[in-house]
């Protein structure tokens, strides 16, 4: 979908006009699939995207580029451009590969993946501006001002690491300014957006690797850093879809580095390297190859397509980007590693001394791995808050402004935020489903969210990975 201009997207949406009559014309009329879920806003929204998403594939280059561009910056936000320094070690980066091959499984055979270089990571602060309009600009001041400027306005020590999505190649900070405004409203804190390295330019483990690198710069900041050093129990991991991915890959790796007792030297000082307060998801990506139930029997209240749509896998035009050299059947990963629990977190062993996580999912494509791993991190002693909205698409607070389940995830989000910074004594394991439209809240046991042994998950998941590797494999000989 181009948006890069108006005109454009007028000639976008003229086709879609068919569609958007008759979606209207059916709720009104109370003959629709979702009338007594959704509003018309909603049903509009889910039917027009997945027209989109279930469309004439386009080249992966050119969806890229469309979704990285900047909307600029207005409103009540303060924005703080900065890019973290790396520094001269090596160590980290070494770490990571030495961490990715501890966590094989026994007998697989080393690599398997293009080792990252380590580049500086561009980032966003982000916080709320109280005194500003829905109109307002940024100042005509440095970043570190700006920076400055936001901190007078923090009165909590709550920082957000935020890690977007966009299954790994798609989207920018530049598109959660205004996400990462909520949440540092609610939780009276910050937010560091990262701009991580996408695919398939920069496959697995590139966007993990920046995202260490932006955790470490939090913790150990170097000379001319904006931020004095943040205390790991001041930190929450936080994002949605690839981003949710990449902060419980980040929460494995940490816990690995732990149980190993692993130090990284960093600026010329050996760390160990503590675990955050929290983990704040929402409809995180654990299974890159989606092999859960819920991808087919929740398919009706989502805008992403179900596997059946391309049982082959997705096929996209030859680009500059895609196919890579040497080919490869995922866009993030290398296929021997796409059951890795790194890359994805439904297939780890353990969860056991991970800090609380806060995990919202709806009633759609990922529900499966999200109770899953709800399920088995609260079995292991993990306190986990869980809540599951009815009848509700993939992010759907990301998309759906003002709608009154967008209210209570965004509310029930920031205060986990807050909570599990400043008020963490007494935490407990709590989970809730919410229906649509009422929004009444019911009960649910977290750790019955899900009864199949780890051996069925991740053998399905491994199937699955080869049943697609081979697929593609054919579909690339093709080309």
């Amino acid at each position: 979908m181009d948006t890069s201009s108006p005109i454009a997207l007028v000639k976008t949406m003229i086709p879609k006009m068919p569609l958007v009559g008759k979606t209207a014309l059916m709720h009104t009329l109370g003959m629709s699939e979702h009338c007594h879920h959704w509003d018309l806003r909603t049903e509009l929204t889910v039917n027009v995207l997945r027209s989109f998403t279930c469309g004439e594939p386009q080249p992966i280059s050119r969806t890229q580029r469309v979704t990285l561009q900047d909307p600029g910056i207005k409103g009540k936000m303060w924005v703080s451009k900065a890019a973290l320094i790396v520094p001269e070690e090596n160590d980290v980066r070494q770490k990571l590969f030495q961490a990715i091959e501890e966590m094989k499984d026994p007998g697989e055979p080393r690599g398997g993946f293009t080792e990252p270089k380590l580049v500086p990571v561009e980032t966003e602060w982000t916080g709320y501006r109280a005194g500003a309009t829905s109109k307002s600009v940024p100042l005509k001041i440095p970043e570190s001002q700006q920076y400055e400027e936001m901190m007078k306005e923090v009165t909590t020590p709550v920082t957000i690491l935020y890690i977007h999505g966009g299954a790994h190649w798609m989207l920018d900070p530049a598109t959660y300014r205004d996400a990462c405004k909520k949440l540092a409203k609610l939780c009276g804190g910050r937010v560091l957006s990262l701009r991580y390295r996408l695919a398939p330019q920069n496959p697995f483990p590139a966007g993990l690797l920046d995202c260490l690198v932006a955790y470490l710069n939090l913790l150990y900041p170097p000379p001319g850093s904006f931020h004095a050093p943040v205390s790991a129990s001041h930190i929450v991991f936080s994002g949605d879809s690839a981003g949710g991915n990449l902060s419980l890959a980040l929460v494995q790796l940490l816990l690995h580095f732990q149980r190993t007792h692993t130090t990284i030297s960093w600026n010329g000082q050996a760390h160990e390297i503590p675990l955050p307060a929290g983990l704040a998801l929402n409809s995180p990506w654990a299974d890159i190859t989606c092999s859960s139930p819920s991808h087919e029997s929740n398919s009706k209240y989502d805008y992403i397509p179900p596997p059946s749509f391309a049982p082959n896998g997705m096929t996209f035009p030859p680009c500059s980007i895609w196919p890579t050299d040497p080919p490869r059947s995922n866009i993030y990963v290398e296929d021997a590693l796409i059951c890795h629990p790194l890359v994805s977190p439904l297939s780890a062993k353990s969860w056991a001394g991970a800090p609380p996580m806060h995990i919202i999912t709806g009633q759609e494509l990922l529900a499966d791995e999200d109770k899953t791993i709800a399920s088995k991190a609260a079995s292991q002693g993990v306190v986990v808050r869980y809540e599951e909205y009815e009848a509700m698409p993939h992010c759907f607070a990301l998309l759906l402004a003002g709608l009154g389940g967008t209210r209570r995830c965004f509310t029930g989000w920031g205060k986990f935020c807050r909570e599990v910074v400043v008020e963490r004594e007494g935490m407990e394991t709590t989970g809730v489903r919410i229906r649509a439209k009422t929004l009444k809240e019911e009960v649910v046991d977290v750790r019955g969210l899900w009864k199949e042994s780890d051996e069925v998950v991740v053998g399905r998941m491994k199937e699955k990975a080869r049943v697609l590797g081979g697929k593609a494999g054919n579909e690339m000989a093709k080309l």
